[in-house]
């Protein structure tokens, strides 16, 4: 990194809820802030988005519109680039060449959903009627015919919690070992139970008519829901910074959103696979007031030691 570099308090990496959130704090305490954002938010497949109190509906790529105008009005930088690579202090490499230099670094990069790519359709119907998180769209879904594809533990649980918007789900085992209780409570609850491998979405005007499997049965289901597991960006900074990780690849935190390398921070679905886009914000926010208290902290430290050298002068 021979490229002179540009020095911020703070350099926040990734510009989704948890990213621009975390910007519009620090923006406001008067801190000197870039966003590096590469443009690949996890939820883009979305028409809408649910669940975000005064924003329920909005479409994803509105309220990061907003809010990259909003950090505009504090000063904050915001630039499309890539990290490529990064050394302590924290020195940033872009795709572009440029180097950027931050004391605190934020890692608010998102990740990404493992879809079953063997699965016909998959890809290209995510986020449209094969979907995720029913607090995202159950109520969307509510009284229709619904499925869920079981891919390993947690796909039952997924279908039972589905069930409370609709009487009519139906669980397909597809690549899930389902004990004989499992089968049991779903056949308890109404849920039907269909083995075998699902082998492709069948989609009709541009909408989902039902799920195919490889013996050439199709159920007909309006919309498909997965627990799919989380994985972390590709080229992840936090491996370049020497952050922990998780045994599923995203950044090991503690609960002040504070990573294995002071100086080091992550929120949103870089640390949490859990967080939706309102909880994403939240914790862009809490690690932007954790991070302004030990730039304070540091303030104080320098003042004292100018302090020193003054009086022994």
């Amino acid at each position: 990194m021979d490229t002179e570099p540009e020095t911020y308090e703070v350099a926040i990496i990734g510009g989704g809820a948890a990213g621009l959130s975390a910007a519009l704090v620090l923006g406001r305490a008067r801190r000197h802030v870039i966003v590096i954002d590469a443009g690949h938010p996890r939820n883009s497949p979305a028409a809408h988005m649910q669940g975000y109190l005064s924003r329920d509906g909005m479409p994803p790529g509105e309220l990061l519109a907003a809010g990259r105008a909003e950090i505009a009005r504090y000063g904050v930088e915001l630039i499309q680039d890539r990290v490529v690579n990064a050394r302590p202090g924290f020195a940033l490499r872009l795709d572009s060449g440029r180097v950027v230099a931050a004391g605190q670094v934020v890692l608010a990069t998102g990740a990404g959903d493992v879809l079953p790519v063997a699965v016909e359709g998959a890809r290209e119907r995510w986020g449209r009627d094969f979907l995720h998180c029913p607090y995202c769209h159950g109520w969307e879904i509510r009284d229709r015919p619904v499925g869920v594809l079981g891919t390993g533990p947690g796909s039952v649980e997924h279908a039972h919690l589905l069930r409370q918007w609709t009487d009519d789900v139906t669980f397909f085992t597809h690549t899930a070992t389902v004990t004989a209780s499992e089968r049991a409570t779903l056949q308890a609850r109404g849920i039907a139970v269909v083995d075998g491998i699902v082998d492709r979405l069948v989609i009709l005007d541009d909408a989902l008519q039902g799920v195919q499997l490889t013996d050439g049965r199709t159920v007909t289901r309006d919309a498909l829901f997965i627990r799919p597991a989380l994985r972390a960006n590709l080229d992840n900074p936090a491996v370049l910074l020497a952050c922990e990780l998780r045994e599923d690849g995203l950044v090991h935190t503690s609960p002040d959103g504070s990573t294995s390398v002071p100086g080091v921070w992550a929120a949103g679905n870089a640390t949490n696979p859990r967080a939706q886009v309102i909880t994403a914000a939240g914790e862009g926010s809490a690690v932007a007031i954790a991070i302004n208290t030990e730039l304070v902290r540091a303030d104080i430290a320098a003042a004292g030691r100018a302090s020193l050298v003054s009086a022994a002068a």
